[in-house]
């Protein structure tokens, strides 16, 4: 159980494992969230509560899911940068989680309910992952950044050109400009991240945080 965090002074946002009987409200934040996709299934939120429990996370407020966060544990060396987001957690699934040989945390979703974003709902899922690699002595959180707002610029400029930008804060984009702002740092521009995403066109920034207990 990870302990309640206060967004800032709002709503008090309780950041708790994932359960099955969530999966209906999951599978609706979803829905709201992305719209223009698919949702996650009830086999594949199965799926991670059953190899990696503890890396699955949901953010309550007031007694609603308003946030998820899904991860497992992959040996980096199995993987290269330009890998998809189906490469990095089999299909959605997550049975590659290798907690043996692996010291990489994927992060392979976080989301937030547009309808409290902005009220400390995000940063209380990223501070209860950080945790949780502290927890388990693993050296980092590596994710891809899905560009959301590349696509308003696309004509003007590639992918690596944006995120050069948003690094040194002449852009903002809503995915990538919050997670520099909890620590993380960019490796790595890759393409056919999310195939079929329409704002960010398929393009994603690898990012990455260290445990500073190991680094």
């Amino acid at each position: 159980m990870t302990a309640p965090r206060s967004a800032e002074g709002e709503q008090r946002v309780e950041v708790r494992l994932t359960r099955e009987t969530d999966f209906d409200d999951m599978i609706a934040l979803t829905r709201r969230v992305y719209p223009a996709s698919a949702p996650w299934t009830r086999e594949q939120l199965a799926s991670h509560l059953r190899v990696f429990p503890e890396g699955q996370f949901v953010a309550v407020v007031d007694g609603r899911i308003v946030g998820m966060a899904s991860s497992l544990i992959v040996l980096w060396d199995d993987y290269e940068l330009a890998n998809d987001w189906r490469d990095f957690t089999d299909g959605g699934m997550f049975t590659n989680h290798d907690p043996e040989h692996g010291r990489t945390l994927y992060g392979a979703e976080v989301m937030v309910d547009p309808a409290v974003q902005g009220r400390g709902v995000g940063g209380a899922l990223y501070g209860a992952r950080r945790d949780l690699v502290v927890r388990l002595g693993l050296r980092r959180i590596r994710a891809g950044a899905r560009l959301r707002g590349y696509q308003q610029v696309a004509s003007t400029m590639t992918a690596a050109e944006y995120v050069a930008r948003v690094v040194r804060g002449e852009l903002r984009d809503p995915t990538l400009s919050f997670q520099l702002g909890r620590g993380f740092t960019v490796i790595a521009v890759v393409s056919n991240y999310l195939r079929h995403d329409p704002e960010s066109l398929g393009h994603a920034a690898v990012i990455e945080w260290i445990n500073p207990a190991v680094a």
